[in-house]
């Protein structure tokens, strides 16, 4: 899990591995390991999540801490434009020390835009969401996992 600081990247894995959500900010110190055994069709993915404490970008992030990730999770806030403008930076700095890695873009906090503040986050050019997500309502959470461990296994 990848992200700014305080785009809810613990709140979304507490969501999916303990289905629970707080409203209760706590910063991640260096990194966080959760485990999730995932059911495809073809095969039960053993997950192991390492919520990485947030930075202003990717460039500030110590890398040994995702080095050899076989796929990363990275998130925005819908809510926090900050946290989206440098994406497409973001996600070049993961492609080049992560080469062979997937990526699932998620843009989460949905629940706190409106319909209409949704629809024009859409059409705005740089943000490549793959799932829509809220760790308070639980909504795409799963999905969103689901498609990294089908990924995964390819």
């Amino acid at each position: 899990m990848l992200g700014n600081f305080g785009v809810g990247k613990t709140s979304l894995v507490q969501q999916f591995v303990h289905q629970r959500f707080s409203e209760k900010y706590l910063t991640t110190l260096g990194v966080k390991i959760d485990k999730k055994v995932v059911s495809t069709t073809s095969a039960e993915v053993s997950m192991i999540i390492w919520d990485i404490a947030g930075e202003i970008s990717m460039q500030q992030k110590n890398h040994n801490y995702y080095l050899g990730a076989h796929g990363v999770i990275y998130v925005v806030d819908l809510s926090r434009p900050s946290t989206y403008e440098q994406i497409l930076i973001d996600l070049a700095i993961i492609r080049e020390q992560l080469p062979m890695s997937k990526i699932v873009v998620v843009g989460n906090k949905a629940d706190l835009l409106s319909d209409t503040q949704l629809q024009q986050l859409n059409t705005f050019e740089n943000l490549h969401c793959d799932f829509l997500t809220s760790a308070r309502t639980g909504q795409n959470v799963e999905a969103m996992f689901e498609k990294m461990a089908f990924m995964l296994i390819g």
